[in-house]
């Protein structure tokens, strides 16, 4: 199975900046990112990721929340970080977002090519559009885009970005200094495109990556987001949190696949898991309570706020209201209050469930684990797991020491590295060059 580790910030549980064992400034620390990328390439994943906002996304809901959570507030540029982490690691790739909404096609294809060159072929690029307003009013605009000018702005960006990692053929710098000649005249391709949202002449003042092209990786769910993921991605990043509804998203993306003229297997789809593993199953659990217990409530109020409103002025640990108005979003109403029905919960057992337990979540050994995960990849709802631990570096070096020496022994993970690149490592096929490719093409039709 493939394993990618999710390392934004200090954890994936609000409350993790708490935790005696992590550095709450942990963000600003390059040590802390360091350690957590060896300690990533120690337990032979297959890439790191970093997801990334341009703007604090978190809302100040309830009023003082923000200010108590520590979540997605301050943290270093990782188009700055991945480069400086190729430096000091050897095979693990490095995966970043980079937003199609406030960013130019030009711009992106030149830094991932750039990453690619100095990680020696292990750079990714997390395709994403912006959605918040908060992003919005960073770049000289009140709102967001609406949903469909976004998706549509993020088709043609990607289309222009894999067009401009083509513009030199592999072989075109011949590099002749006795016949003065630097490159191949004929292997350098103008992109000239001419769209609804970029005009890009090119070609991309970077070429030659180890990989032919970075690694594509996609993570939306929406009916666009899909045609992208299958149309162009290496990777996909998904949410589901049982096996019926990952396996329908997988078939459903695999489906797709076939009319853009790929094959199944050149798309590794990785839904989120946050782990809790421990050598016995009371040690892990002992770590999730640990972490819920210090969850701040008005912190846990703001992970309700936009489904249930303010419910400040209710009993922390009395029972969850009935909203007395239409919810901004009615199945995600309805889906929260079946949960707090079915489980009886207090409005505290709801926060410290949606702060800790959302999601795919498994607590329990090694083995327990290591089970759940097998099963899924057996099932074909998933070829793989993006882990996103709870806390940093403590669940990512958790992983390292018990996960995956379980599932080496079972022969379901790797115990060296396979290839000299992300893309060999995920067992993907080599990149060809569109215009090596339509060369091929015409010279085949023609015999």
């Amino acid at each position: 199975m493939k394993l990618g580790m999710s390392m934004r910030g200090i954890g994936y549980h609000v409350a993790a900046w708490r935790h005696p064992a992590v550095p709450a400034d942990g963000t600003l620390r390059f040590e802390h990112y360091v350690r957590n990328a060896q300690a990533a390439e120690r337990g032979k994943f297959d890439m790191i990721f970093f997801a990334d906002g341009i703007g604090i996304r978190e809302k100040d809901e309830p009023p003082g929340s923000l200010s108590r959570s520590g979540y997605e507030i301050v943290e270093m540029e990782p188009m700055t970080l991945l480069p400086a982490l190729a430096a000091l690691t050897k095979h693990i790739g490095l995966v970043t977002t980079a937003s199609t909404t406030y960013n130019e096609p030009y711009h992106v294809a030149r830094k991932f090519a750039t990453l690619d060159l100095i990680s020696g072929g292990r750079a990714g690029w997390n395709m994403v559009t912006s959605w918040s307003d908060a992003e919005a009013q960073n770049f000289n605009r009140a709102k967001h885009l609406d949903y469909d000018t976004r998706y549509e702005r993020a088709a043609e960006f990607i289309e222009v970005v894999k067009g401009l990692w083509d513009s030199w053929e592999p072989d075109a710098f011949v590099y002749d200094k006795a016949n003065s000649v630097f490159y191949d005249e004929a292997k350098m391709h103008l992109l000239n495109h001419r769209g609804k949202h970029f005009t890009v002449n090119g070609p991309l003042n970077v070429a030659s990556m180890p990989q032919g092209r970075p690694i594509l990786v996609q993570a939306g769910a929406s009916e666009p987001g899909r045609e992208i993921a299958a149309a162009s991605a290496d990777v996909v990043y998904a949410a589901q949190d049982s096996i019926p509804a990952a396996k329908a998203y997988y078939d459903d993306i695999k489906r797709r696949m076939a009319k853009y003229g790929r094959d199944r297997d050149d798309l590794k789809i990785m839904p989120g898991l946050r782990p809790f593993v421990a050598a016995t199953r009371v040690e892990a659990q002992a770590k999730f309570d640990q972490l819920q217990e210090l969850l701040d409530p008005l912190v846990g109020l703001a992970r309700v706020y936009n489904e249930l409103g303010d419910l400040t002025g209710y009993p922390i640990d009395g029972p969850v209201p009935e909203l007395t108005v239409e919810p901004q979003v009615r199945s995600a109403y309805d889906r929260i209050m079946k949960r707090v029905r079915d489980n009886n919960w207090t409005i505290r057992q709801l926060c410290q469930n949606l702060a800790g337990a959302g999601g795919f979540c498994l607590i329990g050994t090694a083995s327990d684990i290591a089970d759940v995960m097998e099963q899924w990849v057996d099932a074909e709802a998933c070829d793989g797991f993006n882990i996103t631990p709870a806390i940093l570096p403590g669940g990512c070096e958790d992983f390292v020491e018990f996960i995956t020496p379980e599932l080496q022994r079972r022969g379901r993970f790797r115990r060296e590295y396979e290839g000299r690149t992300l893309r060999e490592n995920l067992g993907l096929k080599p990149h060809v060059n569109r215009y090596t490719r339509d060369v091929r093409t015409l010279t085949g039709a023609a015999e």
